[in-house]
């Protein structure tokens, strides 16, 4: 097999491919032939050793955190998959930029036959951290006003449309190029936080999801109700800030769960979601595709085409 190998922390143009032997699965595990895999912050951010304190990994190790692609051979006590069948998944906090990979079975969901190797690849990290934000900790409601900050990235992306179909009224912040790829997501109002102040547009929201940090989620304080709430994937936020304005401050890390990720497999299958895929890179070329996600205002997801 090939996999990219990262043998010291730094820049993505560090990491090399190499040649391995094939991985055996364990009782409870399955190898797959991996087909695609995208592109997640949590994936330049952990080469470039800003997780180190929080996710120490021994070197070398293969990043990459969602794939997809078909099960070639199951462990003894994996009952729900077989060789042949054709799987997605956010598989672990590494791993998915090799053309072979071992996952546990319960990481994984049947990919649905609509859609593309590289469509699947795109959809588990990101959907599952929409979802999860919007539902297990913002307890979005139908009716509810919801600020998505960075709307346009892979989590806005899904965020955006999940609020949606939920029946919120949804405000996206982003660059101007984005205003009209948030619209298309189903949001009923945009911000350019570049030339306009979010916090002068909008307030009393029920829900602030935070995909920024920083002075961004600290200014969201001041757009809540009493008894809203602020989810955030890259920063806790401010617990004296959450009782000065009598608000609630959730952080947390993604769950892989793949019943929840074969429910949203089929909103995508359906039609009800739509991932859009804003770059394709080879295998050979994953430090491309890292700068390019580290770069900043990205349409949707960036995958890795393994298979070529």
């Amino acid at each position: 097999m090939k996999a990219i190998q990262v043998t010291a922390y730094g820049s993505p143009n560090g990491m090399t491919l190499v040649e391995a032997d094939d991985p055996v699965p364990g009782d409870d595990e399955v190898l797959i032939d991996v087909a695609a895999a995208s592109v997640n912050p949590i994936d330049w951010k952990i080469v470039s050793g800003a997780m180190r304190a929080f996710i120490p990994l021994p070197l070398p190790f293969t990043p990459g955190v969602d794939a997809a692609g078909t099960v070639i051979a199951v462990g003894r006590n994996v009952t729900t998959l077989k060789p042949g069948d054709e799987v997605m998944g956010f598989i672990g906090i590494v791993g998915a930029f090799a053309t072979r990979a071992i996952v546990e079975s319960t990481r994984l969901a049947r990919k649905p036959a609509s859609l593309t190797f590289a469509e699947a690849a795109a959809i588990p990290a990101a959907t599952l951290t929409a979802w999860q934000a919007l539902h297990e900790h913002g307890g979005l409601q139908a009716g509810h006003s919801v600020l998505i900050h960075g709307a346009a990235g892979g989590v806005g992306t899904a965020a955006a449309q999940l609020a949606k179909l939920a029946g919120a009224h949804v405000i996206g912040t982003g660059s101007a190029q984005s205003r009209e790829y948030v619209a298309s997501l189903g949001a009923d109002a945009f911000i350019d936080y570049r030339t306009e102040d979010f916090a002068a547009r909008v307030s009393g929201l029920d829900l602030v999801l935070d995909l920024i940090g920083g002075e961004t989620q600290e200014r969201s304080w001041s757009v809540l109700k009493p008894g809203g709430t602020l989810v955030s994937t890259v920063a806790r936020p401010d617990a004296g800030r959450a009782k000065g304005t009598q608000a609630t401050g959730r952080h947390f890390a993604t769950r892989s769960d793949a019943p929840q990720l074969e429910k949203l497999a089929t909103l995508h299958a359906s039609g009800d979601l739509r991932t859009h895929i804003d770059s394709v890179f080879a295998l050979t070329d994953v430090s491309q595709a890292l700068d390019h996600s580290k770069g900043g205002h990205v349409k949707g997801k960036v995958v890795v085409a393994v298979a070529q």
